[in-house]
């Protein structure tokens, strides 16, 4: 059974460091692409979003290194191993990402003040393309956006290109038919908002599992009712949750159990409850017993 899961979690792994690594190489050769097209063009709208998409191209390129890096053995000095650094590379990728996005509005401020006559069938083309790599990157990354804060963010991202990309089509359109020169920047700062609220909620994510805090995914009034369902488990103190990872989480709590209970059946209760756990997000329980009689005692 161990065998098998384990197969199946390398078979994951697999899955998905494939998935990055193409959704780097499509984004990389569409950036190539928008940059050129953006500065031929003098389109604003175009190199806002093609600095947008090389910050996602960096964003994945850090998710895969910390993916790989995660899976490093523990040592003495890290004895969780290395799976934090998902998490901090979930805090960079926002931080890259909000950097971004205030040098897209800076810019598109400027371009208010000084407008840039654009052509719109470049931008047309270029943001169709977009479309689709967006699009095609973002499935990539669909199955998997429930089980882990990166791939979440990746495919947050992803998405929200492909419908950026689409505005860009739309405002290509209204400079190809109405000549209006403000159409441009425009496009980019609603660009800037939309990413600017999606960012926001990885940032406060990426630093609640910074500090420790318990996972949005995880209920910890539900793990209480969990554990106290267990017949012979009285009462659930000194409990604490935290992230090990973007992906893996972990608890240490205190059990009180009926008096009289012998090694092995304290033992078979703890399995039970770890697996219980498991079924709820939580894939590493650090669980101590105490008899109600002896917690009556010190109390």
């Amino acid at each position: 059974m161990l065998e098998h899961k384990h197969e199946h979690h390398n078979t994951q792994f697999h899955n998905v460091s494939r998935a990055f690594a193409l959704g780097i190489i499509l984004n990389s050769a569409f950036v190539l692409i928008e940059f050129a097209a953006g500065f031929y063009t003098n389109s604003l709208a175009l190199l806002s979003d093609a600095g947008h998409n090389l910050s996602d191209v960096a964003g994945l390129s850090f998710a895969l290194i910390a993916f790989k890096i995660s899976k490093a053995k523990a040592t003495k000095k890290f004895t969780y191993g290395y799976h934090k650094s998902t998490i901090l590379v979930s805090l960079v990728n926002a931080v890259i990402l909000l950097v971004a996005i205030g040098s897209i509005g800076l810019e598109a401020i400027q371009r208010f003040m000084h407008p840039i006559e654009t052509p719109g069938r470049a931008i047309i083309i270029v943001a169709s393309i977009g479309i689709i790599i967006n699009t095609l990157s973002a499935l990539l990354f669909f199955r998997d956006r429930a089980k882990d804060l990166n791939i979440r963010g990746a495919y947050l991202h992803l998405a929200m290109d492909a419908i950026v990309s689409l505005g860009v089509v739309i405002a290509g359109f209204c400079i190809y038919y109405t000549r209006l020169k403000w159409i441009d920047p425009a496009i980019s700062l609603v660009i800037m908002l939309v990413l600017l609220i999606s960012t926001w909620k990885i940032l406060a994510e990426s630093l609640r599992l910074s500090l420790d805090a318990v996972p949005e995914s995880i209920d910890l009034e539900k793990i209480k009712f969990i554990v106290l369902k267990i017949p012979r488990v009285k009462n659930i103190h000194h409990i604490h949750i935290w992230a090990m990872s973007t992906s893996k989480n972990a608890m240490t709590a205190h059990l009180i159990v009926e008096d009289g209970m012998n090694e092995k059946e304290i033992g078979e209760l703890k399995h039970t409850l770890k697996h219980e756990l498991e079924h709820n997000n939580i894939h590493h329980a650090t669980l101590e017993t105490e008899s109600q009689s002896s917690h009556e005692e010190f109390c």
